[in-house]
């Protein structure tokens, strides 16, 4: 077995690590403390190749594997949550299932622009009372002679309403008997009349990232605008969350090693009864932990990766790395804001930002819960 990184990944590590502390991270708090959206940054990101990443160079994209996205995610996560949050999304939930289900028309359509970072896109799946149960989904799709007719709602959908934003794909009940509704994927473009998107605020989290609440009133499509066939939107949506899982899993492992290395920078510095704080076992052995966790994680998420890369079964193992990733961003960054403190509870610390952005991974792309509920039935349960 070979745990080493190819001169390729190694490359791309470096060049997205240079690239978030050298460009991001001097304005993420200012960002943050705005809730201010980066057209700027997120233009960068696209020309530094960071979305379409797996997707075939003749659509615009830069050809690479999931590994590789997977390290460019946490490289960005290290340094921001909400700039690896844009790009995830981006890829995961904008450009994937386009790629992955549209047609051959529909990609060259879209594809190009969105892999360049020039333009986003969105996947509406969660509503007020379809989260978890997205089967519950009130969004509804009517055939009409020309096409169809969309009505409903979305919540807590990234990407949807920057000034870049160009659509959204949308989950809408197309059919089906009662108790076994059918759903239709869409592809809705921004000035579709009926179409609204409104930025949502007063987030704890990611606070540079696009979130927004959608509203469709009788928006009319054509036949075109259907992603691939009609009925097929829920399986569509479960492959698109089984692979976007390995970007969030991506996030809490990055979120865990930026806040880790502030925390441990700050044990050798802070100094309390005449040495640094580090040289006391409560704390060095806080960060020993911390840092064996970390390696565990990112184990097991290049291992799901590689899966996903080889062609094999890769469920499983994406629902166990976002489950595990993201636990442990929960316990490494409340372990670092516990290391510096008072200080670890302002505003200006970095881990501050680095307890508030890992929450909702826990939550997002399918709860810790319901990553549970998928590896039980891996098991037969």
């Amino acid at each position: 077995m070979d745990f080493d990184l190819d001169s390729q990944h190694l490359l791309l590590r470096d060049t997205v690590r240079s690239f978030a502390e050298g460009e991001i991270a001097p304005v993420a708090a200012g960002l943050d403390d705005r809730e201010e959206f980066s057209v700027e940054l997120t233009q960068k990101m696209g020309a530094l190749g960071l979305f379409g990443i797996v997707i075939p160079e003749e659509y615009g994209g830069q050809g690479m594997d999931y590994l590789a996205s997977v390290i460019a995610t946490e490289e960005l996560a290290r340094i921001d949550g909400s700039q690896a949050a844009t790009v995830t999304a981006g890829n995961s939930l904008g450009i994937g299932p386009i790629y992955y289900y549209g047609t051959e028309e529909q990609r060259r359509r879209y594809l190009p622009e969105l892999c360049s970072g020039a333009g986003l896109w969105a996947f509406g799946l969660t509503e007020a009372g379809a989260g978890s149960d997205s089967r519950a989904s009130a969004t509804r799709a009517e055939e009409i002679a020309g096409g169809w007719r969309l009505h409903g709602s979305k919540i807590f959908i990234t990407n949807a309403s920057s000034p870049i934003s160009r659509g959204v794909t949308v989950q809408a009940v197309s059919g089906g008997e009662e108790g076994r509704p059918e759903f239709t994927c869409f592809l809705l473009e921004h000035g579709t009349p009926g179409f609204t998107a409104t930025t949502m605020h007063g987030k704890l989290m990611w606070r540079a990232s696009d979130t927004a609440e959608l509203s469709f009133a009788d928006c009319e499509v054509p036949p075109e605008a259907v992603l691939g066939s009609p009925g097929a939107g829920s399986k569509q949506m479960l492959e698109t969350l089984d692979t976007g899982r390995l970007g969030i899993a991506a996030m809490g492992l990055g979120a865990a090693q930026g806040a880790f290395e502030a925390a441990l920078a700050y044990a050798k510095d802070r100094r309390q009864f005449g040495r640094p704080i580090g040289a006391f076992q409560g704390v060095s052995f806080q960060l020993a932990d911390m840092a064996m966790e970390i390696d565990h994680a990112r184990t097991y998420l290049y291992r799901a990766a590689w899966l996903k890369d080889s062609g094999r079964e890769f469920r499983a193992a994406a629902a166990m790395a976002k489950l595990y990733c993201t636990e442990v961003a929960g316990r490494v960054t409340d372990a670092a804001v516990q290391i510096h403190g008072g200080y670890g509870l302002m505003k200006d610390s970095a881990v501050e930002r680095f307890y508030r952005d890992h929450r909702i991974l826990r939550i997002g792309e399918g709860t810790s819960e319901i990553q549970r509920v998928v590896i039980s039935r891996f098991l037969g349960l």
